[in-house]
């Protein structure tokens, strides 16, 4: 029953006690236990009519309840954080520097962190959708994988800015170009600086910007930056098209260059970006620890991975122009309705039943074939579905020792 009608048998119990009628007759009356009646009589002694109306059943103090001062902590450091020229304002950043005041048990949890974020407003709140299964390259490939990708920002008095990233996604080591553009020799310049810190990739994943892919216009295309990347031994991977969360990781990254340095500072021109950059790299090298590594910084990360370097010579060596070379090219595709797949300008039949499925594909330059893989779930195994002759227009070049994967 509902407590409007609980309320009204409290008080005729009452009035029926108060003219003196026997509890017996009052509970046959009213229709509740000796318990209940127990209850309520004893509330109306101690606190009169105001008592017979149900009290919150929330409790008075919270076992979880953040102290005072933590909370005021919590906010004081965002707010401090904020103005800060570099730097991250998150739960996690805000976490360190409590743990740095010595908080001990304390130290309040990032959930904790975050709901007093949100109850400030300091923090909107998000609901999160389950991802669909994606096969994920770090899950299907074995060898030193680096991501790349670009950002653009726009200056007050209109000039364009780039910003390169490769990622390192196992040691989350960066390497960074600043440019005024994104055309292909951009691209080849920003990657071989890249290489000789970081270190020739075995993988290297990124998207479908004409710069990467060779355009959207001759079918069956190797552009120069795809034949350099196979000229070193770096196998490229695409990802579906208009999908950049599936680079996911060094998307991050351009976020937190915008969030921790661009966003933060006034900048004259492009040359001035460039000229600053290199503080943000610093401390994202050596102060920033990414989810990924715990405590860990990516420069601590890198000192144990082991690299093979472009050397100068080997940049400066590079052909021109260069040859298609032995090696291989993955796409990872969405099969249309149709149950096709469209890579490098042409559409190639998968099947109707896959439609909406995602498969991976991989051009093998020095077999000349194309073989599309697929797999079902994280659990089961792959199967190559489709296999297709994959002529190409000239002769494809040997790989140089000095880049085949040891």
């Amino acid at each position: 029953m509902d407590d409007h009608d609980d309320l009204r048998r409290r008080r005729e119990a009452i009035r029926l006690w108060l003219k003196g009628t026997r509890s017996k007759d009052i509970l046959q009356r009213v229709g509740r236990s000796r318990a209940w009646w127990s209850k309520w009589r004893r509330r109306f002694k101690r606190l009169g009519g105001r008592g017979l109306k149900s009290q919150s059943r929330r409790p008075r103090r919270l076992a979880r309840a953040c102290p005072p001062r933590i909370v005021r902590l919590i906010v004081q450091t965002r707010r401090r954080l904020v103005k800060q020229p570099v730097g991250l304002i998150g739960a996690r950043a805000i976490r360190r520097e409590l743990r740095k005041l010595g908080l001990g048990r304390q130290l309040p949890s990032l959930t904790t962190i975050k709901r007093v974020l949100v109850a400030h407003a300091l923090l909107p709140r998000r609901t999160k959708q389950p991802p669909a299964y994606f096969p994920h390259p770090l899950t299907t490939l074995s060898g030193r994988l680096h991501a790349m990708d670009w950002t653009c920002r726009f200056l007050e008095d209109g000039p364009q800015v780039y910003a390169f990233h490769t990622l390192n996604l196992r040691t989350r080591a960066c390497a960074q170009t600043i440019a005024t553009d994104k055309r292909t020799t951009t691209v080849q310049g920003h990657v071989l600086e890249a290489w000789k810190t970081l270190g020739i990739p075995d993988f290297l994943q990124l998207d479908n910007d004409a710069a990467f892919c060779g355009g959207y216009k001759v079918a069956r295309v190797f552009g120069q930056f795809v034949r350099l990347c196979l000229y070193v031994g770096i196998e490229l991977i695409f990802l579906p098209v208009a999908e950049p969360e599936r680079n996911g990781v060094v998307e991050q990254l351009n976020r937190l260059w915008s969030c921790a340095f661009f966003n933060k500072r006034r900048f004259r021109s492009p040359a001035h970006v460039e000229r600053s950059s290199p503080t943000f790299i610093r401390w994202y090298m050596t102060h920033y620890a990414p989810p990924k590594l715990g405590e860990q910084t990516p420069a601590q990360a890198q000192r144990a991975e082991p690299r093979r370097c472009l050397t100068p010579a080997q940049s400066v060596g590079l052909p021109s122009p260069l040859p298609i070379t032995a090696g291989r090219v993955h796409f990872l595709r969405q099969v249309a309705l149709d149950g096709t797949i469209a890579l490098l300008n042409e559409d190639w039949p998968v099947s109707p039943r896959l439609a909406g499925k995602y498969i991976w594909a991989t051009v093998t330059t020095h077999t000349r074939r194309l073989d599309i893989w697929y797999q079902c779930s994280a659990q089961q195994t792959w199967q190559r579905r489709k296999s297709f002759d994959y002529p190409l227009p000239e002769t494809v070049a040997r790989l140089r020792p000095e880049f085949a994967h040891g």
